[in-house]
């Protein structure tokens, strides 16, 4: 079997979730890299630096000798035995490092030492860098979008995920977009937040141009910025509203909040996971403090301190509700409403979540905006 060649065929590389085995340095590679790459670098940050700096002051030959100096023959065979098994586990993958050059044809010559052919990415990370915000900047600048909107507990990431074309923006960001709204396991860098966006619009639009829903959501998601091509299209575009009770929204709260992450069996033998949970809750509590008021901030405090002490104890989360609805009724509410009114997109629907996923489907397979129903509030237009 012929070797493969290398390639520069970025759109197919993310379309096809290619294998991608990264040779660059941790440091590098912690700043931000592609959802299928996997780190195997050839130096170490302490390498890296000092080549770095031998380069800087002698030149490219003086470096490549001290890089060949620090390869001990232990730390080769470290390398080349990683990459094998890389190599053996995706076959059809292929290498890269920062720029396509030195340490990607080196890396090639220590594989091809063992026996293994392996093709690299001409350009590397940097052209696919480029060729990703390139990719994102075009598809915000021709975007058909529809937001979908609603108040807090609406249950609009169900939505969102029921919807055969949609972009889970909060998904990708690991974060429920509000002061309370972290997720275990933290967020992604920056980058690798607009790589993975960058690459779900890729996979959306190679399919077809029809819309595409995405949460209504601010300039912010959690630490993460939304990129600003995309902002600019979701301000200008239609809105779709879930409505539904305050009763029923606080119920999701509870199941989404509180439920789904706090430790709630009684029989739970450590009671610092009960302690980090209630940290955390309270933490969220002091960021918008201000907002709240002292008021309102000491109620919710001691309501939610009770209320955490009532799950460890029996396992219900009953004791939320009251302050979870006061949160809603007098703090996210008003400024949803605030927000939604400073939209310049029109409301194009109204309803509850079934109603919403039915006129979402219908408009995803018509390849437009569907005709009125008793529940919309402002006229429909084409996209």
């Amino acid at each position: 079997m012929s070797a493969r060649a290398d390639t520069e065929n970025f759109r197919d590389l993310f379309l096809t979730d290619t294998p991608l085995l990264d040779v660059r340095a941790p440091v590098e590679f912690a700043r931000g890299a592609f959802p299928t790459s996997e780190n195997i670098p050839l130096l170490d940050n302490d390498q890296r630096r000092a080549i770095g700096i031998r380069y800087k002051e002698q030149g490219q030959e003086a470096a490549i000798a001290l890089g060949w100096e620090l390869a001990t023959a232990a730390i080769r065979q470290q390398r080349q035995t990683a990459w094998r098994d890389f190599c053996r586990r995706h076959p059809h993958g292929y290498l890269y490092c920062f720029r396509g050059g030195l340490r990607s044809r080196l890396s090639q010559q220590l594989l091809a030492e063992t026996g293994v052919d392996y093709p690299l990415v001409r350009g590397g990370y940097k052209a696919m860098r480029r060729f990703l915000l390139q990719q994102l900047e075009h598809a915000c600048g021709n975007a058909r979008l529809i937001l979908l909107s609603g108040p807090t507990g609406s249950g609009k990431t169900a939505v969102i995920r029921a919807l055969p074309r949609a972009l889970d923006l909060e998904g990708r960001a690991n974060h429920r977009g509000s002061a309370f709204g972290g997720l275990p396991g933290g967020q992604p860098a920056q980058i690798d937040f607009e790589n993975a966006l960058s690459i779900d619009w890729l996979r959306l639009h190679h399919r077809d141009p029809q819309p595409v829903f995405v949460e209504d959501e601010g300039r912010l998601i959690g630490k993460l910025t939304l990129p600003p091509g995309l902002q600019s299209a979701m301000r200008q575009s239609p809105i779709a509203v879930l409505e539904h009770p305050l009763e029923e929204r606080v119920q999701q709260i509870i199941d989404d909040y509180i439920m789904s992450l706090a430790p709630r069996d009684p029989t739970y033998g450590d009671d610092t996971a009960v302690a980090r949970f209630q940290t955390g809750i309270q933490a969220s509590l002091d960021r918008i403090k201000k907002r709240l008021g002292d008021q309102r901030h000491r109620f919710l405090s001691a309501s939610f301190t009770a209320a955490a002490a009532h799950l460890r104890q029996t396992g219900s989360a009953e004791g939320y509700r009251e302050g979870v609805a006061l949160l809603l009724r007098e703090y996210y509410d008003p400024m949803y409403a605030y927000q939604l009114d400073k939209r310049r997109g029109d409301v194009v629907f109204r309803g509850d979540r079934e109603e919403v996923i039915a006129w979402a489907q219908n408009a995803a397979e018509s390849g437009g905006l569907p005709g009125c129903s008793h529940r919309n509030t402002a006229p429909l237009s084409p996209l």
